[in-house]
C-alpha cells in the first residue's frame, strides 16, 4: 500500500521594509532572512521564494520603499497584499506581541496574512506611479506658494518683499510645467484620459479634483461603493456599546484625497442638481451642514466609481 506523500503547507510571508533592507519572514517554516532594499536584494528574494509554495507575501507601504520590491514580486507572479500599519499593529497586540523589532514585524505579518487572507494588491502602473508623484510635487508647490504669498502679504520691506515675488514668480513657472506633464500624461494614456473625461462630466469635479482621483483612487471603477468610500476616509463607522449609541463618524482613509473632495462637495451642493436636492433634503432634516457636506462628498466618490465602472459619462438623475 502507498503512502501519498503530504503536500507542502502554504508559505505565507511577511516583509518589514526599511529604507535600506528587507527583513523576510516564511510562516509556518519558521525562516528568515535579510536582504538589501534594491534590486540585487529583489532578484535574490524572489529566487528564494521560488524554492516554496508562497501562497500570499504581505508587506506595509513605507513612503515609496516598498514599491520595487512589490513591483518585482508581482512580475514573478508572487500575490502581494499591503497592510495597513496601524492596523498591523493593533494585529501584534492582539497576538499578545509588545515588543517591536524589524524581524518581529516581519513574523507578525506572515501571520496576519495567514490568519486574515488579505487580497492580493497589484502595484500601480509606470504611468500611475508618475502622476502620483507630479500630484504630491503639485500640491506641496501649491502649499509652498500659499506660504510665500502670505509672507509676501506681510512683509513691509522693499528686498524681502522683490525676493519673496520672484520666488513666486518661479513657483508659478514651476505650477504650469507640472500641470502641462500631468495634462500630457493623462491625454496620452487611454485609461486615464478615460476616466478623466468621466470625472470632468460630474458638475462640482474641476481639474484638481480630477487628477486628485486619478492619482490617490486608481482603485475607482475596481471596487464597491462601500470601499471606494472607506478608501476615501468618508464612510461612517459606528461606535456603539451596549446603551450607548454614539454618532457615527467618519476616519481613516486617504487624508489629502478627503479634504479635496470636500472642497468639490462645496461646489456640488450648489451646482450639481442631484447633489444640491440631496444636500438640501440633509439640511431640511437637521443634519449639520458639515455633516451634509461629507455625505455629499460621500456620494461624489459612489457616483464617480459607478461612473467609471459603467463606462459612462454624468447625466442628470444619475445620483
Amino acid at each position: 500500500m502507498q503512502v501519498k506523500a503530504e503536500a507542502a503547507p502554504a508559505i505565507h510571508v511577511g516583509i518589514d521594509v526599511s529604507k535600506a533592507h528587507l527583513d523576510v519572514h516564511l510562516h509556518p517554516l519558521g525562516e528568515r532572512l535579510q536582504v538589501t532594499n534594491d534590486a540585487c536584494g529583489h532578484i535574490h528574494l524572489v529566487e528564494h521564494l521560488r524554492q516554496h509554495p508562497v501562497a500570499l507575501v504581505l508587506l506595509e507601504p513605507t513612503a515609496r520603499y516598498h514599491c520595487g520590491v512589490h513591483r518585482q514580486l508581482h512580475e514573478a507572479g508572487v500575490p502581494v497584499a499591503l497592510a495597513d500599519p496601524l492596523r498591523a499593529r493593533r494585529f501584534a497586540q492582539a497576538c499578545g506581541t509588545l515588543a517591536k523589532t524589524d524581524a518581529i514585524d516581519a513574523a507578525m505579518l506572515a501571520h496576519m496574512g495567514e490568519r486574515l487572507e488579505p487580497d492580493p494588491v497589484a502595484p500601480p502602473t509606470p504611468a500611475q506611479a508618475e502622476l502620483q508623484e507630479l500630484t504630491t510635487a503639485r500640491r506641496a508647490t501649491i502649499d509652498e506658494r500659499t506660504a510665500l504669498t502670505n509672507q509676501h502679504a506681510a512683509a513691509t520691506g522693499t528686498f524681502l518683499r522683490r525676493e519673496l515675488a520672484n520666488r513666486l514668480r518661479t513657483l508659478a513657472r514651476h505650477i504650469a510645467r507640472l500641470d502641462a506633464r500631468i495634462d500630457a500624461m493623462i491625454h496620452t494614456d487611454p485609461e486615464l484620459d478615460r476616466k478623466a473625461r468621466i470625472l470632468r462630466s460630474i458638475p462640482g469635479v474641476g481639474p484638481v479634483v480630477t487628477l486628485t482621483m486619478l492619482a490617490l483612487l486608481s482603485e475607482l471603477g475596481r471596487v464597491t461603493a462601500k470601499q471606494a468610500s472607506a478608501l476615501a476616509g468618508l464612510a461612517p463607522f459606528a461606535r456603539d456599546s451596549g446603551a450607548s449609541q454614539p454618532k457615527r463618524r467618519i476616519h481613516g482613509g486617504r487624508a489629502q484625497l478627503r479634504c479635496v473632495l470636500y472642497m468639490a462637495a462645496l461646489v456640488a451642493s450648489r451646482y450639481n442638481p442631484d447633489l444640491k436636492r440631496f444636500y438640501q433634503s440633509l439640511i431640511e432634516r437637521g443634519k449639520p451642514a458639515k455633516l451634509a457636506l461629507a455625505a455629499v462628498a460621500r456620494k461624489l466618490v459612489v457616483l464617480a466609481n459607478t461612473l467609471i465602472t459603467e463606462n459612462r459619462v454624468w447625466t442628470a438623475n444619475a445620483a
